[in-house]
């Protein structure tokens, strides 16, 4: 009972208790406690709690050209890419988007992805969180590529994974609302629309009467129009609407360049 004199916590729960009481006597907001408490599970979490699988990342091909790869850095709004050769173990680097600039700018002549590739930082899904938060401050690196006992690549994390562990999510002027990142306007009568876009909101949006009897989204009626998985550049015609497939994979349409009849208006 020697700390109940002192007033010292003697572990983790103690100093848990007392921070507690001070939130409950008003000492420090809510906010404050739920900060303090995430970093302190921060030091108790592993990398392989918090990474992003490897069926879940997004990542570029090192043979890809730049028409293959814009409209998937484009839609996924991230701000680095791992680069990877002919499978997803074969790292060759991180991709930065504003290293995407002076391409866009000057056009694609000579353009050499591996060129301008970031080094890959590389760690074990046992990595605690803590230390592996003091690296990315101290070596000024935001990704790391996390491998499992194999030596495989089994996902990756960020340093804004992390913080989000602490402060809860972090939201920049790039997480835009659900309902506006379906669809974005290129010009009168041009849009970039998701093919996961409901039915229900491409008809409100461009007033249409595509039917969801069937399907649910634009993607689901697109598939059936094309009749089988279409690939990049694809296009068809439903309903006076004219459809291009921008980027898709093996298992589904993602992202679409449309264009109406007319100038849409509202």
């Amino acid at each position: 009972m020697l700390h109940a004199f002192t007033g010292e916590p003697k572990s983790r729960e103690e100093l848990r208790d007392i921070i507690k009481d001070a939130a409950d006597n008003k000492l420090l907001d809510q906010e404050a406690l739920s900060i303090i408490e995430g970093a302190f599970d921060v030091s108790e979490q592993q990398v392989r709690e918090i990474m992003v699988p490897r069926s879940h990342m997004v990542v570029v091909r090192v043979d890809d050209q730049p028409e293959a790869f814009l409209p998937k850095v484009i839609e996924s709004g991230h701000s680095r890419f791992p680069v990877v050769g002919e499978s997803a173990d074969d790292i060759k680097g991180i991709l930065l988007a504003k290293d995407l600039l002076p391409l866009i700018l000057n056009g694609q002549q000579d353009f050499v992805l591996e060129s301008i590739l970031r080094p890959a930082n590389i760690i074990p899904e046992s990595k605690r969180l803590n230390v592996l938060l003091r690296e990315f401050r101290e070596n000024r690196y935001h990704m790391a590529l996390v491998i499992d006992e194999y030596g495989g690549i089994s996902g990756l994390v960020t340093i804004e994974d992390i913080l989000e562990e602490i402060v809860g999510e972090i939201e920049d002027e790039t997480d835009e609302d659900v309902e506006d990142t379906f669809i974005r306007q290129v010009s009168d009568n041009d849009f970039i629309i998701k093919a996961l876009t409901p039915i229900e909101e491409f008809n409100q949006h461009f007033r249409a009467d595509f039917s969801d009897d069937e399907f649910d989204t634009i993607g689901g009626i697109l598939m059936r129009a094309f009749g089988h998985l279409p690939q990049r550049n694809e296009a068809t015609e439903v309903n006076g609407y004219q459809f291009r497939v921008l980027y898709s994979d093996n298992r589904q349409i993602h992202l679409l360049r449309l264009t109406t009849p007319e100038p849409l208006s509202h």
